[in-house]
């Protein structure tokens, strides 16, 4: 997941509470190091992390804990609580009102600003929106080419001019063509630094367009410089938020979100991998949700929606939660979570499954394997497909021989249904988060695998 490490840091303290006898200074103690040692290898500001970690010994030294909760409880909801105020407390939406709704991008070179445009071009697009990019990045080799490129991906509309290096002429050239999109996305050039001359072409671009939001780019890997850049942006061109861009896989991610989220600019959205749906509206309660292992409810149903019809979900639901589903009713669970991102992304989201630590396999099957498995189920007999325990070293020759598919590849489809039946029997542990999850989807499960 994004900040991994820092996640897996912050379970293991959790954990030590969990297990401790009672809470005492000592653990108390023991349980602000774990943290600060957690935040400072995230590349989290020294000062920030000792004005939140006294916070948090400050209220579970002075605080009674409320009637309903244990000690051990209270002190996991004070974690919770503070790491939700440090990355920002709210959510920061951006509400498409009138049209047409201009987002400008602004940032430094090779902050990943025409990525993001793509990003939230097809954000905006899934929720039924019509959207289309404008590229002014007019000095950056080949960004027209790359923004187009990225048009496609998303499957919107491109206006650029690839023969001039005036980034208002273009708007003034394009603007009156406009008007029939509910959402554009403005790419403008980014430099080296925050230049006199980039502040110039941002201002007079700005004041041209008249953008509904100025979203400031920044790469996650430059960490904690990220508030300069945020502070300077936002004081020269009136960014109206953040969007922190390649989260995935990096350490110094905390960094810059903390940065940001004390500089003034909320961060609206957190780009997490390198794919054009890799886009998250940042929502810092789910996010720490995630981070501590509790999920987050809210962002999986965001993603289910924008793949899975609702009558599709209904019965295999509400098969799954009963454990009575059959190989067929595997395959459209794996697919339909594939269609969601990578499955180690979406069972995060998961409340109590990364407690679980479920077998990595389980995690990162790929597009290929599961074409191999529907391949390999074409020469399985009905009887099969729906009772596989029935399946025997003869049969599996059989199939294999059918399918075209090795006899390796079919006993892994069946260990994956077996494992995926041992995973709900785990989970009945968790009906109240689940009951909490099937209420907001109406009744309806979407997930599997």
């Amino acid at each position: 997941m994004v900040l991994e490490r820092l996640s897996d840091s912050l379970k293991n303290t959790l954990q030590k509470i969990a297990k401790s006898l009672f809470v005492d200074e000592k653990l108390i103690n023991e349980l602000i190091k774990d943290i600060q040692r957690a935040l400072l290898q995230a590349d989290v500001n020294v000062k920030l992390v000792f004005d939140l970690t006294e916070k948090i010994k400050k209220r579970a030294l002075g605080e009674e804990s409320p009637k309903g909760l244990t000690k051990k409880e209270q002190l996991i909801n004070i974690v919770y609580e503070e790491l939700v105020n440090f990355l920002g407390k709210e959510q920061h939406k951006i509400e498409v009102k009138q049209k047409p709704f201009k987002i400008m991008l602004v940032g430094l070179f090779g902050s990943g600003k025409t990525t993001t445009a793509g990003k939230l071009a097809k954000y905006f697009s899934k929720r039924g929106l019509k959207a289309a990019l404008v590229g002014l990045d007019v000095h950056r080799p080949a960004a027209m080419e790359q923004i187009e490129q990225v048009g496609k991906q998303a499957n919107v509309k491109v206006f650029s001019d690839r023969k001039t290096k005036d980034a208002v002429e273009i708007w003034e050239n394009v603007k009156n063509e406009l008007n029939d999109f509910d959402v554009l996305i403005i790419d403008t050039s980014g430099r080296d630094a925050l230049s006199h001359d980039l502040i110039a072409e941002i201002e007079e671009v700005n004041k041209r367009a008249e953008p509904d939001e100025n979203l400031l780019v920044i790469s996650a890997d430059i960490g904690q410089a990220a508030q300069k850049q945020a502070e300077q942006f936002h004081k020269s061109c009136g960014i109206t938020g953040v969007v922190v861009s390649k989260m995935d896989g990096t350490a110094k991610g905390g960094g810059a979100l903390t940065a940001c989220s004390v500089s003034g600019a909320p961060i609206k959205f957190i780009g997490v991998g390198e794919k054009i749906d890799d886009l998250e509206h940042f929502n810092p309660a789910g996010f720490v949700g995630r981070m501590l292992g509790m999920g987050d409810l809210e962002a999986l149903l965001e993603k289910a929606k924008d793949v899975i019809k609702a009558e599709d979900a209904e019965d295999l639901g509400k098969r799954f939660l009963k454990g009575e589903f059959n190989l067929i009713d595997l395959y459209e669970q794996m697919e339909a979570m594939s269609k969601m991102g990578p499955l180690s992304q979406i069972v995060e989201m998961i409340p109590g499954f990364s407690s679980l630590k479920l077998p990595k396999e389980m995690l990162q099957v790929q597009e290929g394997k599961l074409k191999k498995w529907k391949v390999a189920m074409n020469s399985f007999t009905k009887e099969e497909l729906e009772d596989p325990e029935i399946v025997d070293s003869g049969r599996i020759e059989r199939i294999s021989r059918g399918s075209g598919i090795p006899a390796s590849e079919v006993r892994e489809l069946l260990k994956q249904y077996r494992q995926s039946k041992k995973m709900v029997k785990m989970f009945k542990g968790s009906k109240g988060d689940m009951s909490k999850f099937m209420k907001k989807f109406g009744g309806r499960l979407p997930m599997g695998g």
